[in-house]
Parts: C-alpha cells; structure tokens; sequence
C-alpha cells in the first residue's frame, strides 16, 4: 500500500482559508505574496469561483498563467477570470501592484511549479522580489494596455463557446486592452470569422503562423496584408496551397506577389517551411527576394521546381546562413546537382540539419555533391533515405559523413543490391550489406543513431527498417 504524502503547510492554510469564503475575500488585502499562488491552485481546482474573481482582481504580480491550469478550455474558469478582470478595469485608483497580462495558453508554464514545494527556494525573498510587480504609479498604469494572450487554432466551423465568449468580451472593451497570439493556426478555407478575428488581434505579437487552405485568388489577395502586419513573425508554414485549374499564370504571379510583397515588412522572419504548393513552381525567385534578413531554417517539400528556382536557391543572399534544410519530396532526378552542390558549400559553417528524403537522388548527383557534403562540420542530423542509392556509392557517402564529427541521427537508404530482379527487398542480403556499412562507419567514429530503410512494402505500405537488425514489416506477405 503507498503512502501519499502529508499536506504541505501552505496547502493545509489554504485549504483552511478556502473553508470559509468570506474571510477568504476580506483578508486577500493583507495575503502575503508567497500565499497568493498555491492559494489560487486550490481554489481553481476546487471551483471556489467567488474567492477566483477576488483574487484575479488583486493578483499581485505582472502575469496571471491562467491556461497552464486547464488540461483543456474550461469556459466556466474563462468567465470567472474576465469576471475579475472586469472589477479590476472599473478600479478608479489602480492597486499599486497590477496585473497587466492574463495568459491562457493551455502550456506547461513554470510559474505554478515554482510555487509548488518542487523547489527549495520558491518562496525566498529574493524570489519574491524578482516576481513582483512594479509599484506603477496611477498615470503610468492607464497607459499600459491588459494583454491577453492565446493561442489560435482556426478552421472553417464556426468558433467554439469559450473563443466566441472571449471574443466577444474583448471586442467590447478593444480601449482597454490588447488579444495577443504567439502562435497561430488556419486550416481549412478561410470564412468571415477568421478575418474578425485578425482585425481583433494584435498582430505585432504574432511569432508563429501555420496557413493549411485552399485559396481562392481573391482570399489570397485579401489575406495578404495581414501577414504584411506581423512584423515580428519567425516562422512561416504555409502547406497545401491549390489554386483552382482556370487561374491564368498571369494571375498567379500577380497573386504571389501580393503575398511576397508582405516579406518587406517582417523583420524577423527566419524560418520559412512551404508544403504542397503547387503555384511555387517558376516562382521561387519571386517569393524570396523580398526576404529581409537570412534564414535559419527553409523548408520546400512535396513542390515541383523548375530549373530556375533550383538556380536561384544556390545563389539566394537569403540562404547563405541555413541552419537547417528541408527539400523532402522533392525530385531532383532530372536536375544538375551543381545547384545543391553551391548551396552545400554556402551553408557548409552553419548546416545543422539535411533532409533530402525521396529527392530521386541518383549516384551521379550524389558523388558530385558529396565533397560539399563533408565540409558541413557542424552536421548533425543528416536523412538520405529513400533514394536509390548503390552499395558501392553508399560505401563512398559513409566514408565522407564519417568525417562528420557532430552527426547524431543518420537515416540512408538500403543499398539498391538488397532488391532481387523484380523490385523486391531480399531481407538476409539486405541485412548483410548494411552490416558491412555499419563496419565500415565504425572504423571512423561510432555512430548514435543510424538507420537503413527500404522502400515501402507493396502490399502495406511499410517499409523495412535495418537498426543494428532488420526489423520485418507485418503485412501478411512479408516473408
């Protein structure tokens, strides 16, 4: 049988506290600081809701987490929280200590640990100190604006019952305080609701934007000028574009324009992921010029290139400082390798993660880009898989990674001999061969994680995986 442990004293205080209500809310003037965290926990998680508003009105320090507590939107908790938002708004005199942040951002946050007993010194005076609000005089306090802050997650149904309270109280009082969003997200077709909401946002706060539609010419045109808006935005995904059949090439270049046009105004976009973008073909030019500041990570996947976007991405200004590379699915079979071969060389100080999974890469392609491959010293997670690649080439690209001192995660295809006549992988043959790769990469440097695949099983799409062993697929024809 365990044995829980006993109550800790601030849990036993508040729990006494909490037994009566009113004296609870009368002394909340007089809780030390140090009270005020476990004393909120307990109340929430018991549903004092009277004492929550309370509390939300005389919260003593800058950020209130409140999301942290909810495993999921609680749209009873969100009301109590605008409730005591609303007593502290109607305040005439400002409390010397104001709450000027109210985050509910369902995160893991480390505030409400800090206060739990995990460590020694959560309640030290120093710490106290360091987490108190500014003692803000009246003037200065009216000018700072509550922020609000959330992450979004938009699709074409209509909003759910806790954003559309909380949309609903934010639009009637946009004077005294901003919504902010870090993180936002747009699937499906954009609908009147979304466009609402960014007009309600304060886009300067937005960091990270995720777009998976299906536009329309117009939408995207409408749409444009508000990522212009988000001049503070890192990271930019935008997947699974399609532009309907009729729109004339004209047209489209028009529209990417319209969108590229918007880099100009982000100051510090650096990472740019695109996925399935069908209209990025011959216009890869176009969209990146515009780009302000290098990038740390680009990411082009499942998008057809020309040989003009090929050419232009060895030589962009705007790639020269890559971190990490992403060109999955793209194929490359009937492309120069010179191009990758240039950009490998730009970014050989920099590169820490290459991902060219299922480019089609042939031996040729791969045996020129191989001398820029091994000047990328700081490598450390390279994927090569699904290309078909010989053993006598894969012999030759291990020896070169080999000198790669950081590579941690190394992913390569079973060499092209693991296949018999008709396509089909031969599992003693194939575990054979990449015992002989392993061998060799280890007269170099011992390897971390380092993976061999097949292509996917006909029958069920899985592939077999060799990891110091061959790991069978389980459809029912593998032998």
């Amino acid at each position: 049988m365990s044995i829980q442990s006993p109550p800790r004293l601030l849990e036993l205080a508040g729990r006494r506290l909490l037994s009566n209500k009113s004296m609870a809310v009368l002394i909340l003037e007089d809780l030390p600081i140090e009270l005020f965290p476990p004393l909120f926990v307990e109340a929430f998680s018991r549903g004092h809701t009277e004492v929550l508003k309370k509390m939300v009105q005389a919260w003593p320090f800058t950020c209130l987490p409140l999301g942290a507590l909810m495993k999921k939107p609680q749209l009873e908790m969100l009301r109590v929280a605008l409730d005591g938002l609303d007593m502290l708004l109607a305040q005439e005199h400002p409390r010397r200590w104001k709450l000027q942040v109210l985050d509910l951002r369902m995160v893991p946050r480390n505030f409400w640990r800090k206060w739990s007993g995990d460590m020694v010194d959560a309640c030290s005076p120093e710490d106290i100190k360091k987490n108190r609000t500014l003692k803000l005089g009246p003037a200065m306090t009216a000018k700072l604006p509550l922020k609000i802050f959330i992450d979004l997650c938009l699709t074409e149904g209509p909003l759910d019952e806790f954003l559309t309270v909380l949309f609903l109280w934010v639009t009637q009082r946009r004077d005294r305080l901003h919504l902010c969003c870090n993180r936002l997200k747009i699937f499906g077709k954009p609908t009147g609701h979304t466009r609402k909401v960014l007009r309600l946002l304060q886009l300067d706060f937005v960091k990270k934007v995720e777009v998976h539609c299906t536009w329309v010419p117009s939408t995207l045109a409408a749409y444009a000028p508000f990522l212009g808006q988000m001049r503070n935005l890192r990271k930019l995904l935008v997947s699974q574009v399609r532009m309907p059949t009729h729109t004339s090439p004209e047209k489209q270049e028009w529209l990417l324009s319209q969108l590229s046009f918007q880099f100009l105004r982000m100051d510090c976009l650096r990472k740019f992921c695109v996925d399935g973008v069908l209209l990025l073909e011959g216009h890869l030019e176009q969209v990146l010029r515009n780009l302000k500041t290098p990038l740390e990570t680009l990411s082009i996947t499942n998008c057809p290139l020309s040989d003009s976007d090929w050419n232009y991405l060895s030589r962009c200004p705007n790639t020269s400082q890559l971190r990490h590379l992403d060109l999955r699915y793209i194929k490359l079979t009937n492309f120069s390798p010179e191009p990758l071969k240039i950009l490998l060389e730009t970014v050989a100080s920099t590169l820490n993660r290459l991902d060219l999974e299922a480019c089609g890469i042939a031996d040729s392609q791969l045996q020129a880009i191989l001398p820029a491959l091994s000047r990328c010293s700081k490598l450390r997670t390279f994927c090569f898989c699904r290309n078909r690649i010989s053993m006598s080439v894969l012999r030759d690209l291990l020896c070169h990674t080999a000198r790669l001192s950081q590579l941690s995660i190394e992913l390569y295809p079973a060499p092209l001999e693991s296949y018999d006549a008709q396509g089909a992988i031969h599992l003693e043959r194939c575990s054979l061969l990449c015992a002989e790769l392993i061998a060799l990469l280890k007269d170099f440097r011992q390897p971390k994680v380092l993976i061999f695949d097949t292509v996917p099983c006909p029958q069920c799409g899985h592939m077999f995986i060799y990891n110091q062993g061959l790991i069978h697929c389980f459809c029912p024809t593998a032998a």
